[in-house]
């Protein structure tokens, strides 16, 4: 294929999930053609069990769908007032789940082919796309998720110049700060070291004394795992060992390793030594999330927030997400990508979905929502408009692409983790957006967090709407 203008030429979109489908859709309802590449049914995974496209390979939930007091909820009203393929689909397959959006998903995944086998902008060529884009596709996403083909994945870590794209990703509880009892906590870098852009006060210090210590890794090694699936075969690799198998080596290996107590002092009480200490650094450039350093994890979720409450200052946290190790492809995003998910080595190519850093199905939809409206735009020559950072799409797009710290502290170690929508990503509010219930009384504890929510998600779906405008497109096809 040749270059020609904008009506003629395609917008090449590699991999036919979530992502790639939402993409392909919104590129098309902007009249503007496009080529959806899917491998299978030529090379299948070992996930998959149908050549249908977005296709669901683990839960059938699309988790809850309550926009004013959960962020989930409110990353799906955004995207059906965006017009989205996805959430259509959904809606139209819906099964009895509570206020989870759960759907039948042949019934989704079948919603979802027909419709883009309708629409006569959108060719799906059945074949695998085995290296980066030719020229010739002057623009391309590529959606292909975690289970990218070697050869894919191989070309994308020639051209990004990554140490390794394909692996177990491990991945450290994340905690949402205001949970985190600061009365027993104290910040402090150990020996109060100051580093690039630090102050010498960067982490959050959770002290133990030795009963403490003693009964959690009592706890840590009764706790009950997860185990491997079958097709996800490669062994822990290198920094990453779960901090469970740390504590079956023996009752003093994490105090000697994420847990050691050297270099730093109790701020409440200087005069008594921590026999151990759990370290929190900032996850976030807003400063709403801290992870768990070295807490990487096969413990069930269950018996992680049980666990981990044990830890003093954490008795109350609440998690953003919980630990896990598991195979995943993705990119170093913030350090790859600009704001429009366009590879800032070449431009012309991006990403979208899982590959990004992000998990979930529908924030995988939403990225692809994104990365196709961005393409589109850039095709017609229109201004490039990224959601606000108030909004569900600002928040998860500026995790990926900037929100998160860099860090080169731990050696060997990534430092950007895949994450789904929370309010922990979304920027501080304004003082007066926390509305107190009518009636007056004590505001506090539940009552004050979920009004918190609520303020969230109000400010949420109005700039949303301001950010849209007139600029919505109708999904009908799942109809």
């Amino acid at each position: 294929m040749t270059k020609t203008d904008s009506s003629t030429s395609p917008i090449h979109v590699i991999g036919g999930g979530l992502a790639g489908s939402e993409a392909a859709w919104q590129i098309a309802r902007r009249g503007l053609p496009v080529t959806l590449h899917e491998m299978r049914p030529v090379r299948e995974t070992e996930a998959h069990k149908t050549d249908s496209l977005a296709e669901l390979v683990c839960s059938n939930s699309f988790r809850s769908d309550d926009a004013e007091n959960n962020a989930v909820g409110v990353i799906h009203a955004e995207m059906r007032m965006a017009g989205s393929l996805i959430m259509a689909c959904a809606d139209a397959n819906q099964v009895p789940a509570g206020g989870a959006l759960a759907v039948d998903r042949e019934g989704f995944a079948q919603a979802v082919t027909d419709a883009i086998a309708a629409e006569p902008l959108i060719t799906v060529a059945r074949e695998e796309v085995t290296g980066l884009p030719p020229a010739d596709w002057t623009r391309t996403i590529i959606a292909t998720g975690p289970l990218t083909a070697p050869s894919l994945a191989e070309a994308i870590q020639a051209e990004t110049g990554q140490e390794a794209l394909a692996f177990f990703d491990a991945i450290a509880p994340i905690v949402h700060t205001d949970s985190i009892d600061m009365s027993i906590c104290w910040f402090q870098s150990r020996y109060d070291k100051v580093g690039p852009g630090g102050t010498g006060s960067d982490y959050i210090n959770c002290p133990m004394d030795k009963d403490q210590y003693d009964a959690f890794i009592a706890a840590l090694v009764e706790g009950d795992t997860t185990g491997f699936k079958e097709w996800e075969g490669t062994p822990y690799f290198d920094g990453c060992l779960p901090i469970e198998i740390m504590a079956e080596r023996g009752p003093e290996t994490l105090r000697h390793g994420p847990m050691k107590p050297m270099g730093l002092t109790n701020a409440h009480q200087p005069d008594i030594k921590p026999y151990a200490v759990v370290q929190l650094r900032q996850d976030n450039a807003l400063g709403t999330l801290y992870n768990m350093v070295g807490f990487q994890t096969k413990l069930k979720y269950g018996a992680q927030a049980e666990i981990f409450r044990m830890i003093p200052g954490l008795e109350n946290a609440e998690f953003a997400r919980l630990g896990g190790l598991h195979r995943n492809t993705y990119l170093n995003s913030p350090a790859l990508l600009n704001q429009s998910l366009e590879l800032k080595s070449r431009p012309g190519l991006r990403f979208a979905g899982q590959i990004t850093g992000c998990e979930g199905y529908v924030e995988s939809a939403a990225i692809g929502l994104l990365a196709g409206r961005f393409a589109a735009a850039e095709h017609i020559g229109e201004p490039l408009s990224a959601p606000p950072p108030t909004t569900a799409f600002g928040a998860l797009l500026n995790h990926i692409t900037g929100g998160h710290i860099l860090s080169d502290d731990e050696p060997g170690k990534r430092s950007f983790q895949p994450m789904n929508i929370n309010f922990g990503l979304f920027p501080p509010l304004d003082p007066g957006a926390i509305l107190r219930p009518e009636g007056g009384g004590r505001f506090r504890g539940k009552d004050k967090a979920r009004a918190k929510k609520q303020a969230y998600a109000r400010r949420a779906l109005s700039d949303c709407a301001k950010w849209l405008g007139t600029d919505t497109i109708a999904a009908d096809a799942a109809e």
